[in-house]
């Protein structure tokens, strides 16, 4: 008996301002409390205006339902190269998922877990800069800087999905 092929979905960021950032196709995996998965399998090519990224190990992302980021998860192993990081968390808008496609605004601010468990949170010059230039409002600073907050707690502190085995056993999915 033959499993039916994982349905493609499109994700794409923007910039404040409708301005285009990265894209790339998923495969839609499932729901959990925690959100959305899809699986984005070694060989995906990921695109921005003026560059283009091909995946060298297979990654999950997660878009939950009610908050403003989308989590990348990167498999790590025997079989795998080193991935840039463990975990990189883009903080955005909350995700709207809308059947084939996966649609946010990249806030600037990055949530990041290195392969040797060091966290911290990245670009904040560039969100200080942006929130300037392109008069980001007060409700979206307000959001991006809690759910940030939010992020960078539940990853020190190893809660779910960021406990390793949740984003783990959704790896493995990807994988069958």
């Amino acid at each position: 008996m033959s499993r039916p092929a994982p349905r493609t979905v499109h994700i794409a960021f923007t910039k404040w301002g409708d301005r285009p950032h990265w894209e790339y196709d998923a495969l839609a995996l499932g729901h959990d409390a925690h959100g959305a998965w899809f699986a984005v399998p070694t060989g995906t090519l990921i695109t921005r205006p003026g560059a283009r990224i091909v995946t060298r190990q297979d990654q999950v992302i997660l878009a939950p339902y009610d908050a403003g980021f989308v989590a990348t998860f990167y498999a790590h192993g025997p079989s795998d190269p080193e991935p840039p990081c463990a975990v990189y968390v883009d903080i955005t808008t909350p995700p709207e998922v809308d059947g084939d496609a996966v649609r946010a605004i990249d806030l600037d601010l990055d949530v990041i877990r290195g392969l040797h468990g060091r966290t911290w949170v990245d670009d904040e010059d560039e969100f200080a800069a942006h929130r300037a230039a392109y008069g980001y409002p007060e409700e979206v600073v307000a959001a991006a800087l809690a759910d940030c907050a939010a992020v960078m707690a539940a990853l020190e502190d190893g809660e779910a999905p960021f406990d390793g085995a949740t984003a783990g056993d959704w790896l493995a999915r990807s994988r069958r």
